[in-house]
């Protein structure tokens, strides 16, 4: 009786630790959006923030004030876009760094963002709009579809997914599609279609509105209940294809599903938001230095964690230099590159592939 008491301690601390956290990480992440919604040129004081939220949402009718016009049709839907984007970023870095064992993979490193920027980037070349507003990304997601696809090709190996091929394959298609978007750049002739592509390559969240919300938000709750359901199997593919034989797991067809829903995550938010790095290479981390590894806990603390981190990152990029606007992929590189060393150093990580 007081083995098995002693050992359940640990466990209940651990619990209750974690749900700790994930309240803590709620709240502020509440607080983020009240006070980033606030925060622009015309400032609105979180009380009016809090005042109009709750009218709108509440079923009441708007005013004609400046302050109404601001928070609900401009900055509280820019806001939302920046946690679901924050949130998605953040989970396919998380999956990615899982399933390739590798502590520095995320969407970039596989070429997901880069195939998204290749199928964006020929929209805003060719001027072409077949789907009207939803062309760019529509072209955006098939772009990044399209990177995986071949990724996962030319990754197999008798048969088999392999982490070490996976993620060299990743590195040179991205460099690929790196190419390929900088020859549309240069061919070009539109001096601003040239800094319109510029800009999406950077990263941004000016065009946000409210009808461009719920394709993303739902993709990032569908994947983000998805991976959930695949959390015991990730927490076991991390070990190894040999730990997932043991199981009765299949290893490669786990794998392809799960590098599926990081494609889907970041093809959907890529395609509203741009080329935005960092994101998914270092939340992860932070969540697994909070609640630990196992991934039952450290994907609703990653989701929670890129959705305040973006939200901060958007403030920043419309504030610092206003009344003009930094592309958001400046400003996550900025906090990025530090976070990520801090990090490093605290958990003293080898940056090693695992084969």
């Amino acid at each position: 009786m007081l083995l098995r008491e002693t050992g359940e301690r640990p466990v209940l601390r651990a619990t209750g630790r974690y749900f700790t956290v994930l309240g803590v990480i709620a709240a502020v992440a509440v607080v983020t959006a009240l006070v980033a919604t606030g925060i622009g040129p015309v400032k609105v004081p979180v009380g009016e923030v809090t005042r109009i939220l709750a009218n709108h949402l509440s079923g009441g009718a708007g005013t004609e004030s400046t302050s109404d016009l601001v928070v609900w049709r401009f900055r509280f839907p820019r806001v939302l876009m920046a946690a679901v984007v924050g949130a998605g970023l953040a989970l396919a870095g998380a999956v990615a760094q899982s399933v390739v064992r590798n502590p520095v993979a995320d969407p970039h490193l596989l070429g997901l963002s880069s195939g998204a920027s290749v199928g964006a980037v020929l929209v805003l070349t060719s001027g072409t709009a077949i789907l009207g507003a939803v062309t760019l990304p529509a072209a955006a997601f098939l772009g990044s579809a399209f990177a995986m696809a071949v990724v996962l090709m030319l990754a197999r190996q008798g048969g088999r997914l392999q982490p070490l091929r996976l993620v060299l394959v990743g590195v040179v298609c991205a460099h690929l599609f790196s190419g390929v978007t900088s020859f549309l750049l240069a061919q070009a002739n539109n001096t601003a279609a040239q800094q319109q592509i510029i800009f999406w390559l950077l990263g941004g969240l000016s065009g946000t509105q409210w009808t461009t919300l719920p394709v993303p938000a739902i993709v990032v709750v569908v994947a983000f209940a998805a991976l959930l359901a695949r959390a015991r199997q990730l927490n076991v593919l991390v070990l190894g294809d040999d730990a997932c034989a043991a199981l009765g797991i299949p290893a490669g067809g786990l794998r392809r599903q799960l590098l599926v829903l990081a494609t889907l995550l970041t093809g959907t938010v890529v395609a509203v938001s741009g080329g935005i790095g960092f994101v998914g290479l270092i939340i992860g981390h932070v969540a697994r230095m909070l609640v630990g590894a196992d991934h039952r806990r450290a994907l609703p603390v990653t989701a929670g964690l890129g959705a305040i981190f973006l939200m901060w990152s958007d403030v920043l990029a419309r504030t610092v230099i206003s009344p003009a606007e930094l592309p958001i992929g400046v400003v996550t590189a900025f906090l990025g590159v530090p976070l990520f060393l801090l990090v490093m150093r605290s958990r003293g990580h080898r940056l090693e592939t695992s084969a």
